[in-house]
């Protein structure tokens, strides 16, 4: 049957007890995405946010409604919840294609862990989302799709490089997403398009499966439409995977509840909020102008409603960011290793991609990796960007202990959402774009962002808070109680 109310902005929560009372069942909500991915995704606006479409996905709702029918209990806590995957996370029954023209129809035989585990919670994977080749741009250009559109200005990039989760999650094709986050794939999409989007400790989630950029930074994580949603997914997600030693990571964790249970101790007063200035927008720039009021408005409204601001500041930060990155040292032996244990991709190297020319034009990133050395040891600094990193961590630690910091706030980018047709002008790269990001995650802190409002012309803009390592559940205290004070997230008029 049709469902009667509207799904825009449905949680997890309220779908079931949609399913518990009977007012529709996972069937009915499984084709009334489908539906809208028909009129909006590949119709109307075209926003272009999914590669393939589950052929399965309403016989599993209805396997699902038959056993809840049969049982009158949910199969599990994420039963009949439809999940769109960013497609660099590999999928048993729908193709897989790293965002790249070159992988051809390749299919894997299973799921990657984190996939694995969301089916046995009891989510159905509704379709793979866009990514540019092999998530190497903070912009949506793919030689494989093309550019995805953001919902909120058709003209506008939705960010990379889980650009078809936020475009797909933040038009209501899906009830929640999953995407991945190696300098801030995640929450830099999530930003521009009014999501959550969630980056963890690198480990808590396998990463088994997933295509790495640099292997000791990357995460995949949940893009939803509320923090509870989130965590929701994350506690699905979470936990030690053989087939992944960094998920050791999990297990020095040590977490013995549910992170949701984190969300009842949501509050702000007296919360301690770090605010990084030097993150800011320039201030004579129009565009960094409307990051720049957006983002003080939201922490004006935080401080109202209990929570402390400081500000502060960290040495030398351009200059440690760009440091301690390890794109251009590292992520080709990762790549490489990666599609070379997958000779069914027909993709022996990312040098292979560059010489036969298969591959965006505008991936000004994944040149430069190819340029860069094939082994990171190749780097005659690869030592001292490490040793840089741990120093950079430990200096952010003590300045977060010294202010007894529950949190470190910036907004994700320093500007909204690029235009198509700046990108293609090269007034941005990806080498050139101001993400604020990558800070997090060369730190290797986790991190959230959540809407912290609009600016006067209706563009997205995110707030992003930063925690020390395996602080997770503060963290999502604190960003809960951020949302409800700020309710900053308003769905695109399509």
């Amino acid at each position: 049957m049709a469902i009667e109310r509207s799904i825009e902005e449905l949680t997890i929560a309220q779908a079931h007890k949609a399913f518990l009372s009977g007012e529709f069942t996972a069937e009915d909500l499984v084709s009334a995405y489908l539906d809208r991915i028909q009129h909006l995704d590949q119709s109307g606006p075209v926003l272009n946010s999914l590669i393939s479409v589950s052929q399965s996905a309403l016989e599993e709702a209805r396997r699902l409604d038959r056993e809840l029918a049969e049982t009158g209990r949910l199969t599990g806590p994420l039963h009949g919840v439809p999940v769109v995957v960013k497609d660099q996370i590999e999928t048993a029954g729908l193709p897989t294609t790293f965002g790249s023209i070159a992988s051809g129809d390749y299919q894997p035989t299973q799921d990657a862990t984190a996939i694995a585990r969301l089916r046995d919670a009891g989510a159905i994977i509704l379709g793979k989302t866009t990514l540019p080749d092999f998530a190497t741009s903070w912009f949506s250009t793919s030689s494989r799709s093309g550019v995805t559109k953001n919902p909120y200005d058709l003209a506008r990039d939705p960010g990379g490089s889980s650009s078809g989760t936020a475009a797909a999650v933040a038009a209501n094709l899906s009830l929640v997403g999953v995407g991945e986050d190696t300098g801030g794939s995640i929450r830099l999409p999530a930003s521009f398009c009014g999501l959550v989007g969630l980056r963890v400790t690198p480990g808590l989630i396998s990463r088994a499966g997933m295509s790495s950029l640099v292997k000791p930074q990357d995460t995949s994580g949940p893009m939803t439409r509320t923090v509870e949603d989130a965590v929701r997914l994350l506690d699905v997600m979470v936990g030690y995977d053989a087939a992944d030693d960094y998920t050791a990571a999990a297990v020095i964790a040590g977490q013995k509840e549910p992170y949701a249970s984190a969300l009842q101790e949501a509050t702000l007063t007296g919360k301690r909020i770090g605010v990084l200035r030097q993150a800011f927008g320039d201030g004579s720039d129009p565009d960094g102008v409307k990051v720049n009021k957006t983002i003080e408005q939201a922490l004006a409204a935080l401080r109202g409603a209990g929570a402390e601001l400081i500000d502060i500041t960290i040495d030398n930060l351009d200059d440690q960011v760009g440091f301690t990155s390890l794109y251009t040292t590292r992520s080709q032996a990762d790549m490489n290793e990666f599609v070379g244990a997958r000779p069914d991709a027909g993709i022996p190297s990312m040098r292979f991609l560059i010489e036969t020319k298969q591959y965006h034009e505008k991936l000004d990133l994944l040149e430069a990796i190819v340029a860069g050395p094939e082994q990171p040891t190749d780097d005659p600094h690869y030592v001292e960007r490490l040793l840089a990193q741990t120093a950079f961590q430990r200096q952010v630690i003590g300045i977060m202990a010294q202010n007894r910091l529950d949190a470190v706030a910036f907004p994700d980018a320093k500007l909204p959402a690029p235009t198509r047709e700046d990108i293609f002008a090269d007034r941005w790269t990806c080498l050139t774009y101001p993400t604020n990001t990558v800070i997090a995650s060369q730190l290797l802190f986790p991190a959230i962002t959540i809407p912290a409002g609009q600016t006067a012309d209706g563009l997205p803009v995110g707030l992003e808070l930063m925690a020390v390592p395996y602080g997770e559940r503060a963290l999502l205290a604190l960003a809960a109680a951020a949302e409800a004070t700020l309710q900053g997230r308003k769905a695109p008029a399509l």
